[in-house]
């Protein structure tokens, strides 16, 4: 037995810096702020986590998805950026009405999902921009 754990010592040891390399590494996205849960309508507080996440994101982040577009055809329904698939407005008090539009759809939430990874990474407005135009103007034409 002990020489079985002399053998998985060092496997240990070397996975335990591991994770903290990985764990440390990810720290910058913890960052990234994000309403509390309950700032949000109870529809979207239901809503799968990638989702729930970008409705977070938007009420604390409302420039950097003002910043892009979205590709998912909503420029047909007066989206301006991929911020109005969230937010309609912020009333006179500061709180967000919302938009339903990116409970259904995965497009809206994935440009939303790259931008705070992007804004937690420390990229800029102009670098997140262009990086959403590249990765999603195959989709369609953008709302902006």
């Amino acid at each position: 037995m002990s020489k079985r754990l002399f053998f998985l010592l060092p496997g240990l040891i070397i996975g335990s810096f591991l994770l903290a390399a990985c764990t440390a590494g990810g720290q910058q996205n913890s960052q990234v702020k994000l309403a509390s849960v309950s700032s949000l309508p109870k529809q979207m507080q239901d809503a799968p986590v990638a989702v729930r996440t970008a409705y977070q994101f938007a009420i604390t982040n409302p420039d950097a998805l003002q910043n892009v577009p979205c590709y998912c055809g909503c420029g047909a329904i007066g989206h301006k950026s991929n911020l109005a698939c969230y937010i309609k407005e912020f009333g006179a008090d500061g709180k967000p009405v919302f938009d339903d539009h990116a409970m259904g759809c995965s497009i809206c939430v994935d440009i939303a999902t790259d931008v705070m990874k992007m804004t937690g990474d420390g990229k800029s407005p102009a670098a997140i921009r262009q990086q959403i135009v590249d990765t999603y103007s195959k989709f369609g034409p953008a709302n902006q």
